[in-house]
């Protein structure tokens, strides 16, 4: 059972929704299919600055809180609320959310949109980010290969270049993807290419190299 003080505390964020509402953007939404049980259309900026509010709350930085922001995040996402899951992914501290956990979230992804705010917002920060995002790619579910192109895109703009067999595994997996049948994942593997090649001339001549063996070129 939640607990009160967590229970009342996500009634108090939902009602704050209604102030950011945008009917606009939450009727797009819905003409593009994308069905949430409650949809009050706020922008990511102002979903950023709220998340940012709760994390400067003096509740939260103190050892006597009802609750922590890992327990928030874990509530929040259990809402089928769009509002409450992007909070989730950028309120959970990413050093703190297990393996088992983020497998459970990624199963439960309802949108393009949530898997690019979980992977922005919390996946790329994870310490175990390479091996799940390598996970990810090698998978037949679209969200799943969308998460991964995704990080591995930040995790190469930050310089961290993968091994041999990490380079043979993304290879053979963006070359699939880039001929596979969901344009979300061609258009992310095909980003991802992009931040490979920026790693070095050699991953240049690998990305350019494999990108033409399917009649594509990098630049």
């Amino acid at each position: 059972m939640m607990n009160p003080e967590l229970q009342q505390y996500i009634k108090e964020l939902k009602q704050s929704f209604r102030q950011m509402m945008d009917g606009a953007v939450a009727q797009s939404m819905r003409d593009k299919g994308l069905n949430y049980h409650l949809n009050w259309g706020a922008t990511l900026p102002r979903l950023q600055e709220k998340a940012q509010e709760i994390k400067d709350s003096p509740m939260f930085n103190v050892q006597c809180s009802m609750f922590t922001l890992y327990d928030l995040s874990i509530a929040l996402w259990k809402e089928n609320v769009r509002e409450c899951k992007i909070l989730a992914t950028l309120l959970m501290p990413a050093n703190e959310i297990l393996p088992e956990v983020v497998d459970i979230w990624m199963e439960q992804i309802p949108s393009q949109e949530i898997a690019e705010q979980a992977a922005f917002n919390l996946w790329q920060y994870l310490p175990y980010a390479p091996e799940k995002a390598y996970q990810w790619i090698a998978s037949d579910k679209e969200y799943d290969q969308l998460c991964g192109f995704h990080v591995l895109s930040r995790l190469f703009m930050n310089r961290q270049e993968p091994n041999e067999r990490g380079i043979n595994e993304y290879l053979d997996q963006m070359l699939a993807a880039l001929q596979g049948p969901h344009a979300s994942v061609r258009k992310a593997a095909m980003q991802s290419a992009y931040r490979f090649a920026e790693l070095g001339l050699v991953y240049e001549r690998m990305a350019k190299s494999a990108l033409k063996s399917i009649n594509l070129e990098l630049f």
